[in-house]
C-alpha cells in the first residue's frame, strides 16, 4: 500500500471518528489479510453545561484499592477509591472517604456538612438525600473548608447555606457524571 493511499485512509478514519479498518499495527500498516481486528471508540458525548458560580473542577483518576487513600482535597473529588460503594441515602454521621469516592464514581453527588449546621439544614439535606437515589449526605466531623460541600466526580462547590439555590442547581446539573454512570449508588 503506499504512503499516499496510507494517509488518505488514516485522515478518511480520522475525519469519520473511527470505524471499521482492518489495518493491523503490528504488521507495519499492511493490511491484515487473515484476520480483521475491529477497534471502535467509546461514545463520548459534548455538552455545553451553564457554569454555576463557585464550581471548581478537577482533573482526577479512578482506580480500586482496598487499602486507606490519602486525597489531596477536602472532601475528595475522586481518585482510587474502596471496591465497595457508599449507598446513597443521609448519614448523620461520616462515612469512609474510600467507599463515598466510589459512589462519585457511579455519578453519585455527596454533600458533606459540618457537625454545627443548623438542624434545620440537616433534615433539609437528609430529605433531599432520601427523595433522590443519586444523592448521598454524611457529615464530616473536621476541617470542612464551609458548612455545606456539594461533590460530583471532579467538581465541588462550596456553600454557606442549603438554601443557596446553587446546591440544587449542582444536583440537577452534576448528578449521573461519573465515569461509571448507571452503577448503583
Amino acid at each position: 500500500m503506499s504512503l499516499v493511499v496510507l494517509l488518505c485512509a488514516s485522515l478518511a478514519v480520522a475525519a469519520c471518528g473511527g470505524g471499521d479498518d482492518d489495518v493491523d499495527a503490528r504488521a507495519g500498516g499492511q493490511a491484515d489479510t487473515t484476520t480483521t481486528t475491529l477497534v471502535r471508540a467509546p461514545a463520548t458525548t459534548v455538552t455545553t453545561r451553564p457554569a454555576i458560580e463557585g464550581v471548581e473542577t478537577f482533573i482526577v483518576d479512578a482506580g480500586h484499592s482496598s487499602a486507606p487513600v490519602s486525597y489531596p482535597h477536602v472532601p475528595p473529588v475522586g481518585g482510587i477509591h474502596d471496591p465497595v460503594w457508599q449507598p446513597c441515602t443521609f448519614y448523620a454521621e461520616p462515612v469512609p472517604n474510600e467507599k463515598a469516592v466510589h459512589s462519585l464514581e457511579h455519578g453519585a453527588i455527596w454533600i458533606t456538612y459540618r457537625p454545627d449546621l443548623p438542624q434545620a439544614e440537616i433534615d433539609a439535606l437528609a430529605a433531599l438525600a432520601r427523595s433522590r437515589k443519586d444523592v448521598l449526605v454524611s457529615r464530616w466531623d473536621s476541617g470542612l473548608p464551609s458548612p455545606v460541600v456539594v461533590t460530583g466526580w471532579g467538581r465541588q462547590l462550596r456553600l454557606q447555606s442549603t438554601s443557596d439555590p446553587r446546591l440544587l442547581q449542582f444536583v440537577r446539573l452534576y448528578a449521573n457524571q461519573g465515569p461509571e454512570i448507571n452503577a448503583p449508588c
